[in-house]
C-alpha cells in the first residue's frame, strides 16, 4: 500500500468512526445514556450480573472508567451495586427493573445505528462489510497481542 492509499484508509475508518459514534451518541442520549454505557446493558441482560472487571473487559477499557459509568448509572436508578460474596475486592452489577426496561429500546436504538450505518448498500455489500470489518477488527485485535481469534487463524 502507498502513503496515499495509507492516508485515504485511515481517513475513511476515522470518519466513519467519528459519524458512527455521534449518531450513536445521539440515538443513545434520547434514552439518557452516554456511548460506552450501553455495555451494562447489553453484557448483564445477556449474561446476568457482572462483576466491574467483567464489564470492563467486555467494554475494552479500564476499571475506573467503568466505575464512573456504574456510580452515574446507579444515580439514576439503572444499575445496583453489591460487594461480591465470593471476593471482597470485586462489585457485583445488575439492572434495577427500570434498567430492564430500558434494555429493548436500548436494542432498537443499536438497530437503528447498525441500519444507518449500512444505509444505501445493497444486501450483499453489507454482508461484505460486515464480514471485512470482523475481519478487521480480529486482526487488530491479534496485532495488540489479545491473543489467536477464531475468525482470523482459519
Amino acid at each position: 500500500m502507498d502513503e496515499q492509499q495509507a492516508e485515504a484508509l485511515n481517513h475513511a475508518i476515522r470518519t466513519i468512526g467519528m459519524r458512527q459514534r455521534a449518531i450513536g451518541g445521539w440515538l443513545l442520549g434520547k434514552l439518557g445514556l452516554h456511548p460506552g454505557q450501553e455495555v451494562f446493558f447489553l453484557e448483564i441482560d445477556a449474561n446476568g450480573p457482572r462483576t466491574q472487571s467483567q464489564l470492563a473487559s467486555a467494554a475494552g477499557c479500564e476499571a475506573p472508567t467503568i466505575t464512573n459509568s456504574a456510580r452515574k448509572l446507579e444515580a439514576a436508578g439503572l444499575i445496583v451495586r453489591r460487594p461480591s460474596p465470593d471476593d471482597r475486592r470485586a462489585v457485583i452489577v445488575d439492572l434495577t427493573d427500570k434498567g430492564r426496561a430500558l434494555v429493548p429500546d436500548l436494542k432498537a436504538a443499536l438497530h437503528e445505528l447498525a441500519d444507518r450505518t449500512l444505509a444505501g448498500l445493497t444486501a450483499q455489500e453489507q454482508d461484505e462489510v460486515r464480514s471485512s470489518l470482523d475481519r478487521l477488527a480480529a486482526l487488530l485485535s491479534r496485532e495488540q497481542g489479545c491473543g489467536p481469534h477464531p475468525e482470523v487463524d482459519r
